[in-house]
């Protein structure tokens, strides 16, 4: 930041800090993503949310305890920078941006979509009014935005407990093992769902406007993680139960297909749900990325000016505007399965390393005051960490060459960019 530039206000506290972790995973994924894996998991849904969530979980609880030691705003930038060094650093801090400008580009135009069914808006138009309104959001505040995130995330979550409560009566109706694309479907699936579980460890990044954030932080995401997860496998289970994975298989609105078929108006209801659900997510995506752009730039990594704050308002004006521009560059029609596989990618990557993280922290610091650690350990290895690495690069190979060949790219781009431009920019160690 530059010399005398203000700091961020602390305000949130752990409902407020909780709810926006709820309401960014609960967002376009479920919502969008459901009807393109039930195409190969078929009624055995359950089983793939199920194997996401051990890949979060385990995830979860390295955020927890890197959290609790590094309580700061730039969180993947400064744990990479802690474990592995600057370069390293520099590339996951990408990775988390793009992960999250692409993925609220990739929200804003499924957004889009429901707005152009129900209005008949343009595509385009539609999604650059809801950035454009995310932006005025962000900027008027951190409290506007974890108010406007409470009122959108009790929506969006009220639409999950309605399917829930329209499936109940079904349940026990269909086979939950039949799965068209057998075991190896399953795990395809799990790995596009995991798309819906993102969010959790963009909780890390608010630490920053978080009251004793390194208690408030690692609380938060792991009751985010609690309530998300068992959510969605009572939805998985519910949606199905009602007419079978054909029903919704390939659905880009499924939740609206189902309902239509029970209840008169069922169709609307869940499409203005959705329409509330995407704009949540989208709005959380780059409150992220704007605030870790705000960390690399405290840390000297970027240029100062992006990290920036509003004197009287207290956000991070130059980081917001940046990442709603670049979130604009990216309003290009395409396959939301595709995107999503891309963001995904982006997040293997990003918890690979911070799994390993905690692991090389134990032993580089096995002394650093830790108020959370991971659980189960063999010597200072943490089980769970381990773990982590391994699911993760295992649904990494899921996800297609395609998409292997892409992300690839990307962390090439980043890892010349961050070549170039380190001498420049390379803050204290």
């Amino acid at each position: 930041m530059a010399s005398g530039s203000p700091s961020l206000r602390r305000t949130l506290s752990l409902p407020a800090v909780t709810i926006s972790g709820v309401g960014v995973i609960l967002g376009a994924g479920i919502y969008a993503l459901i009807g393109e894996a039930a195409v190969t998991a078929g009624n055995a849904l359950w089983a793939s949310f199920i194997m996401s969530a051990l890949i979060a979980s385990f995830t979860g609880l390295s955020y927890m305890e890197l959290s609790s030691l590094f309580p700061e705003a730039s969180a993947e930038f400064e744990y990479t920078r802690s474990s592995f060094g600057d370069l390293p650093a520099f590339v996951i801090g990408v990775m988390v941006i793009l992960s999250g400008i692409v993925g609220a580009s990739t929200v804003a135009l499924g957004f889009a979509g429901y707005l152009n069914g129900a209005t008949g808006v343009h595509l385009l138009a539609g999604a650059l009014l809801l950035i454009v309104g995310i932006m005025a959001v962000l900027l008027a505040g951190i409290k506007q935005s974890a108010a406007v995130t409470i009122i959108f995330t009790l929506i969006e979550a009220g639409g999950l407990v309605g399917i829930i409560a329209i499936g109940l009566p079904y349940v026990g109706s269909v086979d939950y093992f039949e799965a068209p694309g057998g075991l190896s479907g399953i795990f395809v699936a799990a790995a596009l769902i995991f798309f819906a579980y993102q969010g959790f460890e963009e909780i890390v990044k608010l630490s920053d406007e978080t009251v004793e954030p390194e208690h408030t932080i690692p609380k938060a995401l792991i009751l985010a993680l609690i309530i998300t997860i068992t959510l969605y496998i009572l939805v998985s289970v519910c949606i199905v139960s009602i007419g079978g994975w054909e029903a919704i298989a390939g659905s880009p609105n499924p939740f609206a297909e189902v309902a239509a078929g029970v209840f008169p108006g069922g169709y609307a209801l869940f499409t203005v749900i959705a329409l509330f659900a995407t704009a949540n997510t989208a709005l959380l995506m780059l409150l992220a990325s704007s605030r870790i752009l705000y960390g690399m730039a405290a840390k000297g990594r970027i240029p100062a000016r992006i990290g920036w704050v509003h004197p009287g308002r207290r956000t991070p004006w130059a980081a917001i505007i940046l990442s709603c521009a670049a979130a604009m560059l990216f309003l290009l029609p395409g396959n939301i399965r595709d995107v999503a596989l891309i963001a995904n990618f982006t997040l293997f990557i990003t918890f690979t390393v911070i799994n390993a993280a905690v692991i090389v922290l134990r032993f580089t610091r096995p002394d650093a005051r830790r108020l959370y650690r991971v659980p189960i350990n063999v010597g200072k290895v943490p089980v769970p960490a381990v773990l982590g690495i391994v699911t993760c690069l295992f649904f990494l190979f899921q996800i297609g060459t395609t998409i292997l060949l892409i992300g690839a790219g990307l962390v090439v781009v980043a890892l010349v960019i961050g070549w170039v431009t380190r001498e420049r920019h390379l803050g204290p160690a």
